[in-house]
């Protein structure tokens, strides 16, 4: 038995592909799992429990029945599906984790993160993260019209797209001292996240102390997961 790692899947209307494979990957590699954690950005887009694109919906109903099969599914929010609420929680039978969130894996304290949070030196993005992040920010958007909000979701989608294009890769990375503050606030000497599409197993010493930062990989072109066992942790590529 071993638990399940992923981010960044992206799930949408024009990649069709990934969400075969995703399908694939909840009823197969998932169903013998002791459990599976989405840590973000599942889908490219999240506009509201009220509003569930039609795209989205084979991917909810295979969640629901993986978690019916008995698998345990954890999902965090990311920086394209933050709005996910409880009603989306009871659509997939998965439970909603906060980010970060501490988890006892087999043995080992483990800190899971979206990992946006860690990229401080992207300034603008951390801006308009705490704007779309804000309670009051939220509710203005979901009493917003379907057209409305598809337009603003356009809007977002073609900003990142110029933004990204623009900025150097270091900044679009985890900031050093920010992992770090982020091991010392949780007290654990293991990190999991995914958002910088940079997958990789990171040794540190902090202190004294070695410390493990593991970094999932995005869904763009195949899949892949971490795949944790009592006798350690592996990436793992689909192709």
């Amino acid at each position: 038995m071993s638990t399940l790692f992923i981010s960044d899947l992206h799930l949408s209307a024009e990649r069709p592909h990934i969400t075969a494979i995703f399908l694939d990957f909840l009823r197969v590699r998932a169903r013998s799992a002791e459990a599976l954690y989405i840590l973000g950005d599942l889908f490219e887009a999240w506009l509201g429990d009220d509003m569930v694109l039609p795209e989205y919906q084979e991917s909810i109903t295979a969640l629901h029945e993986l978690s019916d099969s008995g698998v345990p599914v954890y999902i965090m929010h990311g920086n394209r599906d933050f709005l996910m609420q409880e009603g989306f929680a009871q659509m997939c039978g998965c439970t909603l984790i906060e980010d970060p969130t501490t988890i006892d894996l087999y043995g080992i304290p483990t800190v899971l993160m979206h990992g946006d949070t860690l990229c401080t030196d992207d300034i603008a993005y951390q801006q308009f993260r705490g704007t779309v992040r804000n309670p009051g920010w939220q509710r203005e958007l979901l009493a917003k019209t379907r057209q409305e909000r598809l337009a603003l979701a356009r809007q977002f989608r073609n900003m990142s797209k110029s933004e990204t294009s623009t900025k150097a890769e270091i900044i679009m990375d985890v900031n050093p001292n920010a992992v770090i503050d982020a091991f010392k606030t949780s007290n654990v000497a293991r990190m999991i996240h995914g958002h910088t599409h940079r997958p990789a197993m990171h040794d540190l010493n902090l202190n004294g102390v070695t410390a493990q930062r593991i970094v999932l990989g995005d869904w763009y072109t195949t899949g892949g997961m971490l795949e944790c066992s009592p006798e350690g942790c592996e990436l793992v590529t689909f192709g």
